[in-house]
């Protein structure tokens, strides 16, 4: 049977399956055909599955007399990318946009509408060099965020240990040109370099990303301007689409809950501490559940020095589950941290043991069924891979007013490693 011959629900399906460049060549066959390839719930269903759209929107968000016309106005806007490139960034910015709207609005808000071939081009010129594709095609959808004073609503997030604060925003065109100069005046580069700064720590800690725009690389620097590579290669990454990876992983850490949306203060942000095993340790004692978790430093790094220091921070989130601790038959509310006990390892070698009351000075106290109590701290390695675990000493009840004899809580161990992306 030949498609002429095909009744109209099975030429449909025929159609929906073959895709939108074959449906077109199709139309060219018969008036009968084209008439089954012109059906705009079947261009409804190009539209749903190429471009995540609903309702018949052209590029700008306008609305278009039919999702035909829809469809072939996103085609003709992005002409001159690879439509499969353009499916797939499409695809990276609605996935992060669906999760900012359902966990961090605030951060959404900061996202600016895509830029224009105009702008892009004016951007080229002012820093002389060529964007990739990919990156391109990025800023098309998304022109980066709009900056804010209160440095907290960065789209890839950050983490604080002590007076360190970091919190990375993706950079608008007009920034990246501004960053671009004063940091390349700075690190004495010419202005012929490809290297341009497309996202930094809006806080007072400077934490920068490179992208590369010889070869689509994106890179992070330490302390002694070491440029580390952020993106594993992939096959000589002849795509040039380092960023575009680094954005899609980003987005699959966020979507599957490995790194979250942390307040403090009543201040949001994207925590970059992971959340789940086996990044992140999980232990139980005695009713005391202690969560552990790392993240490597690269800007206060030193990978020049002899042995090299590799700087990770690490979290730890305790918490009194709301049935309280049992200990020798009886049941307590509360208990507070009295001890601490690590024993730290490179490369599965012990290089040092700690011991010492209290955690950054504090002793927390806990209570049944209350939230985590976290606090971040820092340590060097001097190898790319490490752990650590141990335990702390409890005391039920309180220091003031003891319900029983001291005892231990498991801190299971937990990674420290220098990993294949960097945020």
């Amino acid at each position: 049977m030949c498609l002429e011959e095909a009744g109209d629900l099975v030429l449909h399906i025929i159609l929906s399956k073959i895709g939108p460049e074959n449906t077109a060549r199709v139309a060219c066959v018969s008036k009968r055909l084209k008439v089954s390839a012109s059906e705009d719930s079947l261009w409804s269903i190009f539209c749903s599955l190429d471009l995540n759209i609903s309702a018949p929107l052209d590029p700008h968000g306008e609305p278009s007399p039919s999702f035909k016309a829809a469809y072939q106005s996103w085609r003709e806007s992005f002409r001159m990318y690879p439509w499969h490139l353009v499916k797939r960034v499409r695809r990276c910015w609605d996935n992060l946009k669906l999760w900012l709207s359902l966990n961090f609005p605030e951060a959404e808000a900061t996202l600016r509408k895509g830029a224009t071939e105009d702008d892009l081009e004016e951007f080229e010129s002012a820093l002389r060099i060529k964007l990739p594709l990919p990156t391109r095609l990025l800023y098309r959808f998304v022109d980066g965020q709009e900056p804010r004073l209160d440095g907290s609503l960065g789209l890839i997030g950050g983490y604080s240990v002590y007076s360190h604060d970091v919190n990375v925003y993706l950079l608008p065109l007009k920034e990246v040109i501004r960053e671009t100069n004063e940091t390349m005046s700075d690190l004495g580069v010419s202005n012929g370099s490809n290297f341009i700064v497309v996202a930094a720590s809006a806080t007072a800690s400077l934490k920068m990303f490179f992208l590369d725009c010889s070869d689509g690389q994106l890179y992070t620097g330490t302390s002694t301007r070491q440029m580390l590579p952020c993106v594993p290669e992939i096959n000589g990454d002849q795509q040039q689409d380092a960023m575009l990876r680094w954005l899609e992983e980003h987005g699959r850490r966020l979507q599957s809950g490995v790194i979250k949306v942390r307040e403090e203060d009543n201040v949001k942000s994207i925590s970059l501490f992971p959340e789940v095993p086996p990044l992140c340790s999980v232990a139980v004692t005695n009713g005391v559940q202690v969560r552990a978790s790392s993240v490597f430093i690269p800007e206060v790094s030193n990978l020049r020095a002899q042995p090299p220091a590799y700087w990770y921070a690490y979290s730890i989130r305790m918490s009194l589950m709301p049935e309280g601790c049992f200990l020798n038959g009886r049941h307590h509310s509360s208990c507070q941290l009295y001890w601490r006990h690590w024993i730290i390892r490179a490369d599965d070698e012990v290089i040092d043991k700690v011991n010492g009351e209290a955690v950054i000075g504090k002793y927390p106290l806990l209570q049944a069924g209350e939230e985590e109590f976290v606090y971040e701290s820092c340590s060097n390695f001097p190898t790319t891979s490490g752990s650590i675990e141990g335990s702390f000493t409890f005391i039920p009840g309180s220091l003031k007013d003891p319900k029983g004899s001291q005892f231990e809580v498991k801190v299971e161990e937990f990674p420290l490693k220098l990993p294949d992306y960097i945020f």
